[in-house]
């Protein structure tokens, strides 16, 4: 038996019908469409503070990233776990996690952020950079409560989103945007 086998029987057997209802709720804020929303009004909230190098920043990273884990998806044509342990009705590939990746990217551009906004001590730096660390995990264990995804789906996820993202954090401390 594979790992994301033994994962998918173990969130079956533990699943609970409020828990697959807030579960189910939760998972929505990761995907492509709310961090979307979420990196615009983000990249809006910037640039009305006269941060447009981070907002081109966080729109750019979020915005990219989307068609670049479409590519992965069918490059790697991976299907989903099945029915009926799968509770969602999905069309597109498994590998990578959708959700895992985008919200990755988004909260890995947010610490870049978060970083760069207030210095190192500040307990609001560590609150936030906490928070969308437990964010994006929480989306892709989500992904796999659901059996939307295998575990190694939304692993994969995580590492091609955070790798996006840094991508986008050597970019943009080497180049320098103008108004």
């Amino acid at each position: 038996m594979t790992l994301d086998v033994a994962v998918l029987d173990w969130v079956v057997s533990i699943r609970e019908p409020w828990l697959t209802d807030a579960v189910a709720v939760f998972t929505r804020t990761g995907g492509g469409v709310a961090t979307s929303l979420i990196a615009a009004v983000v990249a809006l909230l910037l640039v009305r503070a006269g941060r447009l190098r981070d907002a081109v920043f966080v729109a750019g990273a979020v915005f990219t990233g989307w068609p670049v884990m479409t590519l992965l998806k069918h490059l790697f044509g991976r299907v989903r776990p099945p029915e009926p342990e799968r509770l969602l009705a999905l069309q597109t590939e498994s590998f990578p996690s959708g959700h895992a990746m985008t919200s990755a990217i988004l909260a890995t551009v947010l610490v870049a952020v978060v970083v760069r906004t207030w210095p190192r001590g500040d307990r609001r730096r560590t609150v936030a950079t906490a928070a969308l660390a437990t964010y994006t995990l929480a989306i892709g264990l989500s992904r796999v409560y659901l059996a939307a995804h295998w575990l190694t789906d939304v692993a994969a996820g995580w590492i091609f989103g955070i790798a996006w993202a840094l991508g986008w954090v050597w970019f943009v401390t080497r180049v320098r945007i103008r108004r």
